[in-house]
């Protein structure tokens, strides 16, 4: 194993590039897996033949994971490390991918949400070991540039992965929804079983692609991070403390990310919904995600542009909060394609809210930096929480009128930025 190195001696040294590249590609993983949600959302509402209700539990099976599973995974990291963490997080991924088989064989509704809850806790791990360590790897204030990079890791592979399993598991689903509704039972079961089998090979592959990064990730030169040492200022300030919650900012920053954090999914899992609610074919409504996702993508290429050299970590997140307020209530009351483009360009309101809060958030905790970690991943189950809601909205309102949930989860986010993020410590903007 690499020696321990402190993020000081890490920093200067040039040896950030390695590690960095190496998180990247985790990044790009667990986007990819994480984005594949917006396709399964509409694919298993018809081939397990759900409401629209049922169909968002698809994001609250694989997020509530992140809740069940933070603190397992800190206690994980804290006896085997970083690294080995990460090369488990892989493992357990490939493990709920291959649930999927027996689900698709079954079209068993429940084993999928199984399989999901399994590659949730996988990420949940994954998640608490790379963001810690992208975190502090480097420069405190650039921290949120380096994050961003590994956005463009993350949100690049959310743009391939809706377009690559989409192309296999709905491929031509407006003639096959038009098909089914004319047959019988039996007929119609067939036909579903046969959608349902779609989805085998490609998590087949999946399997195969993490084990074998779990493989390199173990056997790689990633170098350890102690997050218990401190520098003298932070030792002086964290004297005495005892507990988590004396870091009242940790607190509205975990809140302030399970908040981001759910509406970054709606605005990601619900767009292909919300274009065939207004009637567009969802042959066209299936790249919509893809949509959202280039859009995080300028805003994560805005963020490695800009931060921290023309504007703070902390600015960045009150002018995204503030883009999010004006871009949800255009959506409510825009026509059609205007509406759809709002909800798709709240992509480039939420890119820069993850980089910036996990800083804002982490910043002075010292030794209490990998709870701290874990309690921000727990926030991650906001995404369990407010598609759901929405789904519910949904189906009691309109699809259209549903995105007002989003209005006072940017407020929140809004306040964190501009007063939250200071609360118990003294700070300069970073």
């Amino acid at each position: 194993m690499a020696s321990i190195s402190s993020p000081e001696s890490l920093a200067q040294k040039k040896t950030i590039v390695s590690p960095v590249i190496i998180i990247g590609v985790l990044f790009f993983i667990f986007g990819f897996v994480t984005w594949l949600n917006s396709v399964l959302i509409p694919y298993l509402k018809i081939a397990c033949q759900l409401n629209n209700r049922e169909s968002y539990l698809v994001a609250s099976a694989f997020y509530i994971a992140y809740l069940l599973m933070a603190k397992p995974s800190a206690w994980l990291l804290k006896i085997f490390g970083f690294k080995n963490g990460m090369a488990a997080g892989l493992v357990i991924i490939a493990l709920g991918a291959l649930v999927f088989i027996p689900a698709a064989l079954t079209r068993t509704y429940a084993i999928f949400l199984i399989g999901l809850f399994v590659q949730g806790s996988g990420l949940a791990v994954l998640q608490s070991a790379s963001n810690p360590y992208i975190t502090i790897v480097g420069p405190p204030e650039s921290a949120a540039k380096r994050i961003s990079i590994m956005g463009i890791f993350n949100k690049f592979a959310g743009v391939l992965a809706p377009i690559a399993l989409g192309a296999v598991v709905l491929n031509n689903i407006d003639a096959f929804n038009a098909n089914l509704a004319k047959l019988d039972i039996t007929q119609k079961t067939a036909e579903l079983n046969e959608l349902a089998s779609r989805v085998i090979l490609p998590y087949v592959l999946m399997v195969i692609v993490l084990a074998i990064l779990a493989v390199l990730i173990y056997f790689s030169g990633l170098p350890e991070i102690d997050t218990d040492h401190e520098d003298e200022t932070v030792a002086a300030a964290n004297s005495g403390k005892t507990s988590i919650m004396q870091f009242p900012h940790l607190v509205l920053g975990v809140i302030a990310l399970f908040l981001y954090v759910g509406a970054e999914v709606i605005a990601g899992d619900s767009i292909i919904g919300y274009g065939t609610a207004h009637h567009i074919p969802l042959s066209t409504a299936k790249y919509f995600a893809s949509g959202t996702l280039i859009c995080m993508v300028i805003g994560y290429i805005a963020g490695i542009l800009f931060i921290p050299k023309y504007i703070s970590q902390q600015k960045a997140l009150v002018y995204s909060a503030i883009l999010g307020v004006i871009l949800t209530a255009l959506a409510l009351f825009t026509p059609k394609y205007a509406s759809i483009s709002c909800i798709a360009l709240l992509g480039l309101a939420n890119s820069l809210m993850w980089p910036a809060i996990w800083p804002l958030a982490l910043s002075g905790l010292g030794r209490f930096t990998k709870i701290g970690s874990s309690l921000l991943v727990m926030g991650i189950a906001g995404a369990a929480i407010f598609p759901p809601i929405y789904g519910l909205l949904v189906d009691k309102i309109s699809a259209q009128t549903a995105y007002v949930i989003l209005i006072p989860i940017y407020l929140f986010i809004l306040y964190f930025a501009t007063i939250g993020y200071k609360k118990g410590k003294h700070v300069i903007a970073v």
